[in-house]
């Protein structure tokens, strides 16, 4: 039975605008509708919260943000949203319609898919995330649910609905939201705390899931999904298919590094990373099929190493006399009579025929074997498989080649960020390649992550102090202004962590960079334009004039703002903005002779006055104003005084 014919909404229009047609799906936060906007005539999908959630201001103020975020990201890989609005207690989502499947959709249906297939859908996404972290915002559920796939093959991202400013402070006071089998590690220590890597994070996850058909951390429970994300590095996809490049390896691994530092510091970042893998692949690597295809194709196909042709078979071996069965399930070993036993004599007179007739058959069963043991030998025999050793240590690596009847080509050693140091990062030729016995094998070891010194950057100008960080394998990363009294403007002051500090290569390196020599800014508001520029230019500043002039309590001309502000510091040859007076604003003063106390203040300060009281002796006990300072009808500066005298 079609369940969206129970939903209340099906039929409905929304706003007088939005005819919902059909329930497409049904989430934590809201459900989507396939629907028509009546007014442009156009298929749309409507993201409708859940009305128990609208009540919660909290939530609504996250569902609306999500339209304000993804509508200020124009990208082809980006669901688009049109509109955002209410109707009642529902809370909606205009958004693009896109007809297709998710990437879930996909691997339940597939499996583990090819390289290529797993590239393609990832560098979209990442183009889409990198859009966002580029603009300031974090997506912070990335999951196959939220990666659509169009059926013109268009992939986009949709559901930012947790997404956020990079800069924001998050506070979820105790819940983590997200997805668990793709949160990042800090995602759950911190409470829920993210930077556009919590993204990296989570599509190195889908990438391991789109290569293996497999989540990498499982459990009974969420709870031990989180503690394997927080306590277990990421296992590499060619433990669980093997034959995969080992650049897939790095790029899950770098990606999905459980220290925030070492992965790429957004997706812009870990898409070049994508490239420079594909780059490195070759056509049958990238076309390699995953372990369910390779298994459907094996199941279907004739065995052509292993079967002995039919026409090389050992022939059954004749009767050697009239009483012996002629039967077809006769035993190989049978042959054996004709070499250990002659032939019984019969009364006849024996011939040659029938002895050359018993030599062919003896010639021909030979000669089977033989080429049977050769087939064997050729197809099977001289050849092995290179054993999976990765992750081992060295001596059982070595060990284990020596079992398949391997040599030790050699040791080589690499920096790893994922393999412990002192056990095998790859092997030459890979683990599951085809190979003669007693050939060599080469081994990868792991050192351990590289680890280099940061750089001594004081006084180095910013551009040359990110490329000396570039040059010695580390990564510039945020950079802030202070003041400096010795360091020259735009030159480092400091790094964090500290120059000769030993990091990990790819340990992203803070700056702070000199703004120049700290300046008081003096107060020149209320003076004129000439008075207030030569103090400024005393001072070391300079000054810009702004070409909006503003009413205020200064006299026209004069200085009636200033940005910075007094009192405030800036850096020497740093700009003051000042903004010009017009002058203050004026208003006609109302005429209140006659009126009552209260009366005639409520007049003059709704127009814009202040009201001073002026009774003398005679009018202590008066409640009617007999006089004012300023007449009716006459202007005055707004804000200023005017003084009725009450008797």
């Amino acid at each position: 039975m079609d369940t969206t014919l129970q939903d209340p909404l099906v039929g409905q229009v929304l706003d007088g605008r939005y005819r919902v047609e059909a329930r497409i799906a049904v989430g934590g936060m809201a459900t989507v509708y396939r629907a028509v906007d009546t007014r442009l005539d156009r298929v749309l999908a409507l993201k409708v919260m859940h009305p128990t959630l609208a009540a919660d201001a909290s939530f609504v103020e996250r569902f609306i943000r999500e339209a304000k975020s993804v509508a200020r990201l124009a990208h082809p890989n980006v669901v688009q949203v049109f509109d955002q609005g209410t109707d009642g207690s529902y809370v909606y989502l205009a958004m693009e319609y896109v007809a297709g499947c998710t990437l879930r959709d996909v691997l339940r249906e597939r499996g583990a898919l090819q390289p290529r297939a797993a590239l393609d859908i990832l560098e979209p996404v990442l183009a889409a995330l990198g859009a966002a972290h580029r603009a300031g915002f974090v997506h912070r559920d990335m999951k196959p649910e939220n990666v659509l796939i169009g059926d013109d093959g268009r992939v986009k991202v949709a559901d930012f609905g947790l997404v956020r400013s990079v800069d924001t402070v998050t506070n979820t006071t105790g819940a983590v939201l997200g997805t668990v089998s793709y949160l990042a590690p800090e995602q759950i220590e911190q409470q829920g705390a993210a930077d556009a890597r919590v993204d990296v994070y989570a599509c190195g996850v889908m990438l391991y899931e789109m290569l293996t058909g497999d989540k990498p951390h499982e459990g009974d429970n969420p709870a031990i999904v989180l503690y394997k994300h927080l306590h277990e590095d990421m296992p590499p996809p060619s433990a669980v298919v093997p034959g995969l490049p080992y650049e897939l390896d790095e790029l899950v691994a770098s990606a999905t590094a459980r220290t925030p530092d070492v992965r790429p510091h957004d997706a812009v970042a870990l898409l070049a990373q994508a490239r420079r893998a594909r780059g490195a692949l070759g056509e049958e690597q990238l076309d390699a099929l995953p372990p369910q295809a390779l298994s459907a194709a094996h199941d279907n196909a004739e065995d052509r190493t292993s079967v002995i042709p039919r026409s090389l078979t050992v022939p059954r071996p004749l009767p050697v006399n009239e009483d012996e069965e002629d039967d077809d399930r006769a035993p190989l070993h049978r042959t054996s009579r004709f070499e250990a036993e002659p032939p019984v004599p019969s009364r006849r007179r024996s011939s040659a025929r029938p002895r050359r007739g018993l030599l062919a058959i003896v010639a021909a069963v030979l000669l089977a074997l033989g080429v049977g043991a050769g087939v064997w030998y050729i197809n099977s025999g001289q050849f092995t498989k290179v054993p999976a050793v990765l992750t081992q240590t060295q001596a059982q690596a070595e060990k284990r080649l020596a079992a398949a009847g391997l040599e030790l080509g050699g040791i080589e050693h690499a920096y790893s960020d994922t393999v412990q140091r002192g056990t095998v990062i790859s092997t030459d030729p890979e683990p599951g390649s085809r190979i003669r016995k007693h050939d060599a094998v080469t081994l990868v070891i792991s050192d351990g992550p590289e680890t280099v010194k940061v750089p001594y950057l004081k006084g180095t100008p910013l551009a040359k102090a990110k490329a000396q960080l570039k040059e010695d394998a580390l990564s510039p990363g945020l950079v802030t202004e202070a003041f400096s009294q010795d360091v020259a403007k735009g030159a480092v002051i400091s790094s964090n962590p500290e120059a000769g500090t030993e990091r990990r290569a790819g340990t992203a390196v803070a700056l702070i960079v000199s703004k120049g020599r700290p300046v008081d800014v003096p107060d020149v508001t209320g003076d004129d334009l000439d008075d207030a520029r030569a103090e400024l230019v005393e001072a070391g500043l300079k000054v810009t004039v702004s070409a909006q002039e503003v009413n205020s309590e200064f006299d026209k001309g004069q200085v009636a703002a200033q940005s910075p502000g007094p009192d405030q510091q800036a850096a020497a040859g740093d700009t003051v903005t000042l903004t010009l007076s017009k002058g203050p604003e004026t208003a006609e003063v109302p005429d209140v002779v006659g009126a009552s106390v209260d009366d005639a203040k409520k007049l003059l300060e709704e127009a814009g006055f202040k009201v001073k009281e002026d009774r003398g002796l005679l009018g202590l006990f008066g409640d009617t104003v007999e006089g004012q300072s300023v007449e009716g009808g006459e202007t005055a500066p707004k804000g200023s005084t005017i003084t009725i005298t009450i008797r």
